[in-house]
């Protein structure tokens, strides 16, 4: 006999599904390409902030993890139609696996929240971008042999990403707002 396999309810997949969808949309914006690191400028980068502060740590990383599985197979669902294993290998490679932890630490603070407000969401996302940070930039050190030089060629990122950060949390609160529990389940009514 086998032992039996914990599924994932249907309505958890379906937003996993529609969120790495939705995070595939925002990679039909282009990326522009500004200094000399090889790592565009990208929209596509505010899909896992809102991941993990929309849908939760679970939910969140699952779509995120999703979405990179997918790309590794090949379609081209990055921003500027990438796809494939060499954008893992490229000097964008350690924000794209950044995705991933950033997903879950904005969904893990916000789902300590009892009611996720703007400041906790401000909170979830700028803690879910650090962390792609603490992993891209070392891996575009270690791809440009340089570190320094990577950390002051990522600068460029922050006034883009701080706008990205406060976008996330501002529709995030708007999402909560309309649909109260969304990050942590159905929203339990007492009568």
């Amino acid at each position: 006999m086998s032992a039996p396999r914990a599924s994932l309810p249907t309505a958890d997949l379906a937003r996993i599904v529609v969120f790495a969808a939705f995070i595939a949309v925002l990679g039909i914006f282009p990326g522009f390409y500004v200094g000399g690191s090889g790592v565009p400028i990208v929209l596509q980068n505010m899909g896992p902030l809102l991941a993990g502060a929309i849908l939760g740590a679970r939910r969140g990383t699952a779509s995120v993890v999703l979405l990179l599985a997918l790309t590794a197979i090949g379609l081209p669902l990055l921003s500027g139609g990438r796809g494939g294993l060499a954008p893992f290998a490229g000097p964008s490679g350690g924000f794209l696996l950044g995705w991933i932890l950033s997903a879950l630490v904005a969904g893990l603070i916000v789902q300590r929240a009892e009611r996720p407000g703007l400041p906790t969401l401000l909170l979830a996302t700028t803690a879910g971008l650090l962390v792609d940070y603490a992993i891209g930039i070392p891996f575009l050190g270690a791809y440009t042999g340089d570190l320094g030089a990577a950390a002051v060629q990522s600068l460029v990122f922050v006034p883009g990403d701080a706008g990205k950060v406060v976008a996330a949390a501002v529709v995030a609160a708007l999402v909560h707002r309309a649909l109260p529990g969304t990050a942590t389940g159905p929203a339990v009514r007492s009568e």
